[in-house]
């Protein structure tokens, strides 16, 4: 059996940055939280161009 070796591992980085955003979650209040996820929104959704 032929094995490769990982050069990126996502389960480990998806767990990296759900504890990530955990902790830095559990520091805001609900109102702090929403805000946090519009702003994020904004600025992360790519908008098509023609």
């Amino acid at each position: 059996m032929k094995t490769t070796e990982k050069q990126f591992d996502a389960v480990s980085f998806m767990r990296q940055q759900r504890v990530k955003l955990s902790d830095k979650l559990s520091k805001m209040t609900k109102a702090e939280i929403l805000e946090y996820f519009k702003k994020r929104k904004s600025e992360m959704t790519i908008k098509p161009s023609a």
